[in-house]
């Protein structure tokens, strides 16, 4: 997504973490099963839907304290990144089978879409989400284990 070390900071906002999770995938899905009423137009609503969840760790103000629970999963995310060589293997290992446990509620989900089976949408969006929030925490978790190590966070030096 392109970003800076000042999106970073935004986007550690708990207020940007949690509408990213919760607005981005769902407004997106919904956009995208608008075509049955609006056709081509539904071009629109998808745009909408993308330009939002490239918006969204730009939209708030950087927080006075990263000690929110998804200020850290944040933070812990460009650890992830940024620094996933330098992590421990149980780290990296978690975070790439909670990466590829979302993939079978993904092919649900586009599976869904494409036939226009609403309870396969709901059904494979709440199977993408689920290790996502998973993963989330595994960020938590690399983020308090860099920190405990006495290293900091990249783009974070001064604060």
């Amino acid at each position: 997504m392109g970003m800076n070390d000042a999106a970073w900071r935004r986007h550690a906002n708990p207020w940007s973490g949690w509408t990213r999770l919760l607005t981005g995938l769902p407004p997106l899905l919904l956009a995208v099963w608008s075509r049955v009423w609006l056709g081509w137009w539904a071009l629109i609503p998808v745009a909408l839907a993308l330009a939002w969840i490239w918006l969204n760790p730009r939209a708030f103000r950087a927080p006075n304290h990263y000690d929110a629970w998804m200020s850290r999963a944040v933070l812990g995310e460009r650890i992830w990144i940024e620094h996933r060589a330098d992590l421990p293997t149980d780290h990296r290992l978690a975070g790439n089978a909670l990466t590829w446990a979302s993939v079978p509620g993904a092919v649900v989900t586009v599976w869904g879409l494409a036939v226009l089976w609403w309870e396969g949408v709901v059904f494979g969006a709440a199977l993408t989400m689920l290790p996502k929030l998973w993963f989330c925490d595994r960020m938590v978790w690399i983020h308090e284990d860099w920190l405990r190590a006495g290293r900091a966070v990249p783009g974070m030096e001064g604060e």
